[in-house]
């Protein structure tokens, strides 16, 4: 039972100083409630690495204290880890239509959607968690919809999460923002306000969605006779329908490719997000029905994702479709920092097989889902909070949004910049940071989860840039002798071609064997002892020879 002496802990397990893998606790005495539960991308230097997820080695410690997950939209960075997450504890999932509609697509694929117990949710719903926690969903906009802000009543006050959120004005569909429940609320007081600052360095308002649609529409009027291609977020539902109001408009039919922006269609038509007249989505084999001048195809890929349909068909390698001179191609989508290196690939090939590709810079055929310095105001002039905590963000965008509140009146001291695993402990009255909790990233490769971490990523880096030299040899290991009875063989994979360095490599052979006759003069007969002297004995012959380091792997066995 909580006691007058418990405090309010508030930690992020992902989502600070980092882009993606958002996910927010809240916790108080016996009960905990989380808010997202995302993935990130994996940087350059994970080699092999799929995703990346939080570590949910706190709330295992504490299962019985996780009382659900609220969810405020349904991209990625806020709901992938979920399937990953109820492997480790089952907890009860809250969030809006689309949003389950997308994570049920996430189940299917993990045969686990028997398991979760998901709860459906719209704006201005409230609901109890667990004894001490009261949750209000409010309307938000974002570059998806059926996004919220999450108003959490706490035993010590209210707690406001923002989500993702932009304010506009003139959204695709449903209502826009609710300004006036923000007010609201900071009318009745706010103690914590945690805002989302990916665009916080930006000036000025985010631009509507509608704006692209008017981009898009002078496109398809300036392309009577081209094929057209669009590329973006497969979660966009937005942005799919303005190509779709484009399409049908100009009377070309549409295909939609790659399996994620297949199954987001689907289900944002089945649960009635997305309006498309009959008859106007068509197979990748009815294609040739067509001629260009009919045909507009939604695809993924927007990242330059190697394995996504449009990278495919830019290195010809998709086996429906095939990029071909005129075809028009829009990049609708910024940029995930880091992705750049492989959507400038992606490009090139396009531009290179001849299509005439439009991305963001040429034109403003994307505008951000998030909210620039003006919104954020906005948002901090309305709920008037007594403390803040910058979240979604690299760290210079969590200090810059500091920066921001203090310039529009918040005491510096009552900002609290964090990184994942820190706690911010609060009563009715004061804040300050607590004792940190366990957090860190686990490594997704393949069906493997968190069975890659340092070293192994720190020998696949190795093998990347150095590549492997084996050496097998089988030796005779008798009163105290170590004698070579086969090879040593060399084996190179990375370093060198074998046939055109043959002397190289019947030089590393003799080396090896010298290794082992040291070995049999010094009596040593220890398997790993001889392994770490051949390895050393190579180690500094291939450096004098080549000033190259491989990976050295000695196969030694006993004959």
């Amino acid at each position: 039972m909580p006691t007058k002496k418990s405090k309010l802990k508030v930690f992020s397990l992902g989502g600070l100083d980092e882009i993606g893998k958002n996910m927010t606790v809240l916790e108080y005495a016996n009960d905990i409630i989380i808010v997202d539960c995302g993935v990130a991308f994996p940087q350059d230097d994970m080699l092999g690495i799929d995703l990346v997820i939080p570590d949910f080695s706190y709330l295992q410690k504490n299962r019985q204290k996780v009382k659900g997950i609220i969810l405020t939209h349904g991209h990625e960075d806020h709901i992938g880890s979920i399937p990953y997450f109820l492997r480790e504890l089952n907890a009860p999932i809250y969030g809006t239509k689309l949003t389950l509609g997308l994570v049920d697509n996430k189940l299917k694929e993990h045969n686990l959607l028997g398991v979760a117990e998901t709860h459906c949710k719209g704006p201005s719903d409230k609901f109890k968690l667990g004894n001490n926690f009261t949750v209000e969903l409010i309307k938000t906009t974002h570059s998806i919809a059926d996004s919220v802000a999450v108003a959490i009543k706490t035993p010590v006050g209210m707690v406001i999460h923002s989500g993702d959120f932009k304010v506009d004005y003139t959204p695709i569909s449903g209502e826009s923002i609710n300004l006036q429940r923000f007010a609201q609320l900071g009318m009745e007081g706010v103690l914590l306000f945690m805002c989302e600052s990916t665009n916080v360095d930006q000036p000025g308002y985010t631009m509507s969605e509608r704006s692209v649609g008017i981009i898009f529409e002078s496109i398809f009027d300036q392309s009577p006779n081209q094929r057209i291609m669009i590329a973006t977020f497969s979660s966009n539902i937005h942005r799919i329908q303005q190509v779709i109001n484009s399409a049908v408009k100009h009377d070309r039919k549409v295909l939609i490719l790659g399996r994620s922006m297949i199954n987001a269609v689907t289900t944002a038509t089945e649960l009635g997000y997305l309006v498309i007249p009959d008859n106007i989505i068509i197979e990748a084999s009815e294609v040739r029905n067509y001629t260009d001048a009919e045909l507009a195809i939604i695809t993924t890929g927007s990242q330059g994702e190697p394995m996504a349909a449009l990278s495919r068909m830019a290195s010809s390698e998709h086996r429906q479709i095939e990029i071909k001179p005129g075809d028009k191609v829009i990049i609708s989508a910024s940029p995930i920092p880091g992705n750049e290196k492989t959507i400038s690939r992606v490009i090139n090939e396009l531009m290179r097989r001849g299509a005439d590709v439009i991305y963001e810079g040429l034109m403003d055929v994307h505008v951000s889902g998030h909210a620039k310095q003006e919104e954020i105001k906005l948002l901090h002039a309305l709920i008037k909070p007594k403390f803040l905590m910058p979240i979604h963000g690299e760290y210079r965008h969590l200090k810059q949004h500091k920066e921001l509140a203090v310039s529009i009146g918040m005491n510096k001291d009552d900002v609290f910049v964090m990184t994942n695993g820190d706690v911010l402990e609060l009563t009715d009255s004061t804040a300050a940071m607590g004792t940190p909790v366990q957090s860190g990233q686990v490594l997704v490769d393949g069906l493997g989860v968190g069975d890659v971490g340092s070293a192994v990523l720190r020998d696949r880096k190795h093998l990347a840039q150095d590549g492997l030299m084996v050496v097998v040899a089988g030796i005779c290991l008798e009163g105290g002798r170590c004698v070579i009875v086969a090879g040593p063989d060399i084996i190179s994979r990375g370093f060198v071609y074998v046939k055109e360095s043959e002397e190289l490599i019947e030089e590393a052979k003799e080396v090896a064997r010298k290794a082992f006759y040291f070995c049999d003069d010094k009596r040593i007969t220890e398997w790993n002892y001889i392994r770490n002297i051949i390895r050393e004995h190579l180690k500094n012959y291939l450096w004098q020879k080549t000033k190259r380091n491989p990976m050295i792997l000695p196969i030694i066995m006993e004959l």
